[in-house]
């Protein structure tokens, strides 16, 4: 076997999916927002794609869609107890998310073939190892790459001439990815808490999770998203959207928020399932009302709920699996601040009249800090083999 290939085969970057597909995706994020920025304040906007439709399509397909499949590929093989994704295969499939991001700066057809293969490659891994395991329960996992699938391949048809589907495409891929926020945050932020008021504060009752208003709550949720894909401007619609970010609030409000502020691994989580809950909502109300233009609400739920979310699952994650205990130092608060910073920033941006490109500016230039800083700070754990 060549030396290369050895090598690919027994670095430790590539022993796990989070790996390679954290460290991408902050990464991306961090550059992309500044490049988005050039376009938004100077008009330069190197890409295949109309520069606001590249910037949407780029956080949602580029930067979260290599979040997701970092968290699947390393999460399923837990659940299964198979052998995660390693070494040339792994080195393939993210050297195929690159191509995707660098050939959608010059070329929308390679670029949609590219974009388009990964989801699809990162599906079958996934649909292969549950059913290889028997793991039925995470067949929704593979229901939302799917759909991650279908909405990325709804934005290329349009950006290549083919049909009027780009927005519909973004929407979905939001949805989706929101809807895996209520999914997976409403199975580990309440195990997470629990295990820590155990601990640290055992007089509390344990969080809430499962039973008939947990499942109603996540339906609810669930419909909300989908009424805002299907026809997000309808009345109709706008009640089910808030309906579902009641759902979310509901049940958040059981998981004892208020007790864990001294948690900063929990206090993030919590955090972006609030946004979550904001976000419905105000899509909802914003909908009857119209008190600000429609990118607040969608904003909430992307940099609110999205970003803060993945970073916190990306921190976590790391941590754990470098063999670290979950200790959150100044950096890591720090990333937390400057993420929590932008979401406030870019939903205010509304608001703020003649000076919405300086707040917009500042809200990216803190998301672009934050994920460069986790980038600095647990790439090299993300590098080197678990400490023990």
């Amino acid at each position: 076997m060549p030396a290369a290939l050895i090598s690919v085969k027994n670095a430790a970057f590539l022993s796990a999916g989070y790996r390679p597909f954290f460290l991408l995706s902050a990464l991306w994020s961090a550059i992309a927002v500044p490049v988005w920025l050039a376009a938004y304040i100077h008009g330069y906007a190197p890409a295949a794609m109309p520069a606001m439709t590249w910037h949407a399509h780029e956080m949602i397909y580029g930067y979260a869609a290599a979040a997701v499949a970092g968290f699947m590929l390393s999460a399923i093989p837990d659940w299964t107890g198979r052998f995660p994704s390693h070494g040339l295969p792994l080195a393939m499939l993210a050297s195929l998310w690159i191509a995707a991001r660098l050939a959608l700066l010059f070329s929308a057809p390679l670029g949609a073939l590219f974009d388009l293969a990964f989801l699809l490659v990162v599906s079958i891994a996934v649909a292969r190892e549950l059913v290889a395991g028997r793991h039925w329960r995470g067949l929704p996992m593979l229901a939302a790459l799917l759909l991650l699938l279908a909405g990325n391949a709804l934005v290329h048809l349009e950006t290549l001439g083919i049909a009027n589907t780009g927005t519909l495409g973004l929407h979905l891929g939001i949805a989706t990815l929101a809807g895996l926020i209520a999914l997976v945050g409403g199975r580990i932020i309440p195990s997470f808490t629990r295990n820590w008021l155990a601990r640290m504060r055992p007089e509390l009752k344990a969080p809430g999770q499962g039973g008939l208003l947990d499942v109603a709550c996540l339906l609810v949720t669930i419909g909300g998203l989908a009424a805002w894909v299907a026809w997000p401007y309808s009345r109709f619609s706008s009640a089910i959207e808030i309906l579902g970010g009641f759902g979310v609030a509901a049940r958040l409000s059981r998981w004892h928020t208020l007790a864990v502020p001294g948690e900063p691994f929990l206090l993030v989580l919590h955090a972006g399932y609030a946004w979550l809950a904001f976000g419905l909502a105000f899509l909802g109300l914003n909908g009857f009302f119209a008190w600000l233009p429609a990118s607040a609400g969608v904003h909430a739920l992307t940099v609110g709920a999205i970003g803060t979310m993945t970073l916190g699952v990306m921190t976590r994650t790391t941590l754990r699996y470098a063999g670290m205990p979950a200790e959150a130092g100044a950096g890591t608060l720090a990333i937390y601040a400057l993420v929590s910073l932008a979401a406030l920033l870019r939903f205010t941006a509304a608001l703020a009249g003649a000076y919405t490109a300086l707040i917009t500016s500042l809200a990216g230039f803190a998301w672009s800090a934050a994920f460069g800083l986790f980038a600095l700070l647990y790439g090299p754990l993300l590098a080197r083999p678990r400490t023990h």
